[in-house]
């Protein structure tokens, strides 16, 4: 099912909200072989957590909306 996005929250994000975000970002980078501090993986960081802030809360949602975001999808694994 897909979720609907309803509005951006500009609440501040808390340890389990950074927990996902960082756990979504290290699995796309890792799949992807792109470094942590690179350019591509500022902006991997920077759309996960866009995305988050709209209220894409799963996942593998984020994964796979990201992977578009970038252009591509390799290197996503189903859960």
């Amino acid at each position: 099912m897909v979720q609907t996005i309803i509005k951006r929250s500009d609440a501040p994000l808390d340890s389990r909200d950074l927990d996902l975000c960082q756990r979504v970002f290290d699995e796309i980078r890792a799949a992807a072989d792109i470094p942590r501090k690179s350019e591509e993986g500022e902006r991997i960081a920077a759309i996960v957590i866009e995305l988050y802030r709209q209220g894409v809360r799963n996942p593998q949602q984020l994964k796979i909306l990201v992977q578009g975001a970038r252009g591509t999808f390799p290197g996503i694994a189903e859960e």
